[in-house]
């Protein structure tokens, strides 16, 4: 009988084969699936396996990440348990999938951090000429917030991934889905000045180079982006990703259709873009009571 750790790694390499999965992705898998068959030998021994794992036991795990997991996390979790229970059930190797009879933790409305305009300009500007890789880090802060990249499409960019004479660049986004996004003049500019001087490459096709000459990696952007927040006092965990937030929000705000920033954020369904409505609509009612003669209501006496 196959334990819980064969099973896993079949469903990985089924992942990386067969569904072509991004190698992020696949070790979110392997790490929460990880974490339910550490959690299995626990309870149930090491010869366990997927079939005798019930929607209890199961219940029973969940309870316990829910002492110091947020709901969202749990939620990930979930999912990817139920997806490698369907990926037993094709195969024949299970007779039912446990996951499906627990429910989703409902997640609280938290709206995603962006910076305002203000604020961004700041962090574009932030690079001094006295610092080694100046060049490069404006160009790969203009980038982001130009044109709102997942921080792995950003790493992935290859030099003739990027049209600088048409502003456009060329984005592998998830899935393997290739999109066209606008680039910005600012961001234009600082990518050609930092083209213009950028170093001889051991890795010849990566735009963006750490400082070994080699494609630079998800870390070493948040790296980036923490030393130049660091001398802007006002500023707490500012990732990459609130740079994609920063964007998305700020052409919504400059209207911008619904429907584009799904096209430039390379968003699968709208569903995932609508969040930054409720953005929007904050900014409209501020706008709106500050504007408008008749927002506030007086009362006659």
């Amino acid at each position: 009988m196959p334990t819980l750790d064969s099973e896993i790694s079949q469903f990985c390499s089924y992942l990386e084969i067969e569904r072509n999965v991004s190698p992020h992705t696949m070790e979110a898998y392997r790490r929460d699936l990880c974490q339910l068959a550490a959690f299995v030998r626990q309870e149930r021994g090491n010869d366990s396996g997927a079939a005798d794992l019930d929607h209890l036991l199961l219940r029973r795990y969940l309870a316990q990440l829910g002492k110091s997991n947020a709901k969202s996390s749990i939620g990930r979790k979930l999912a990817a348990i139920r997806s490698f229970f369907k990926f037993l059930l094709r195969r024949g190797a299970v007779t039912k999938n446990p996951a499906e009879l627990i429910a989703t933790p409902k997640k609280g409305s938290r709206l995603p951090f962006h910076l305002d305009i203000d604020q961004a300009t700041a962090l574009m500007e932030a690079p001094m000429e006295e610092q080694k890789h100046e060049l490069r880090d404006r160009a790969i802060l203009e980038t982001l917030y130009s044109c709102g990249l997942r921080v792995s499409e950003l790493t992935g960019l290859d030099v003739g991934d990027m049209d600088l004479a048409g502003g456009m660049v060329r984005v592998m986004g998830k899935g393997g889905k290739a999109r066209i996004v606008p680039v910005g003049s600012r961001a234009v500019a600082a990518v050609t000045e930092y083209v213009a001087e950028r170093v001889n490459s051991a890795d010849h096709d990566a735009l963006f180079l750490n400082t070994r000459g080699k494609r630079i990696n998800r870390r070493s952007v948040a790296r980036i982006i923490d030393t130049h927040v660091q001398r802007l006092a006002s500023y707490k965990n500012i990732s990459p990703h609130t740079l994609r937030h920063t964007f998305a929000t700020h052409m919504l705000e400059g209207g911008a259709d619904l429907r584009a920033i799904q096209e430039l954020l390379g968003h699968a369904s709208l569903s995932t873009t609508q969040k930054y409505t409720h953005v929007g609509i904050d900014r409209l009612m501020e706008v709106y009571d500050k504007a408008h003669p008749k927002a506030h209501t007086k009362t006659e006496g």
